[in-house]
């Protein structure tokens, strides 16, 4: 696996997600707060739409953990796992995502 570009940390705005195109994937990274932290998780929501849209999702704080709910169903991810809340056998993949100088990476 390699780590791959994807944007400037200051192109993802405090509290929101935005979607890359990194190889063949839609990934969808979001910043929750305005420090470095970054998550990655898959953009396509296949467990229940099958439409390219977590990196609009609403970011929330539910027993100490991050998580995105889908903009479609309301389905909630968690960020640092893509756990899904409602049914953990409808999970999505999560990738590793770091911050380098103020360029965003994503290891796929």
């Amino acid at each position: 696996m390699n780590w791959n570009a994807v944007c400037d940390l200051k192109a993802i705005l405090p509290g929101t997600g935005v979607c890359a195109l990194v190889g063949e994937r839609q990934v969808a990274i979001f910043r929750p707060y305005a420090d470095e932290q970054v998550f990655a998780l898959d953009n396509i929501d296949p467990p229940f739409a099958g439409a390219s849209v977590l990196s609009r999702g609403l970011i929330a704080e539910h027993d100490g953990e991050l998580w995105v709910a889908s903009p479609l169903k309301k389905q909630r991810f968690r960020l640092r796992d893509g756990v899904c809340y409602e049914s953990t056998e409808r999970s999505i993949q999560s990738y590793p995502a770091r911050v380098v100088g103020q360029q965003v990476e994503v290891q796929i």
